[in-house]
């Protein structure tokens, strides 16, 4: 019998406190999840522009 997907999920992330926070955003406002997003997707971007630079 197979787990939940919440449990594969907990399963395959290696990083507790990351999944913990992922697990509160999801109870968050549209709008706050999407300012999250946004948020990650500014940082991203920013990590990948740094990499390109060097």
């Amino acid at each position: 019998m197979m787990g939940s997907q919440d449990e594969m999920v907990s399963a395959q992330f290696a990083d507790k406190e990351l999944l913990k926070q992922f697990r509160e955003v999801e109870l968050l406002s549209h709008e706050d999840k999407h300012l999250v997003k946004t948020f990650i997707d500014a940082f991203i971007t920013k990590k990948h522009n740094q990499q390109l630079a060097k």
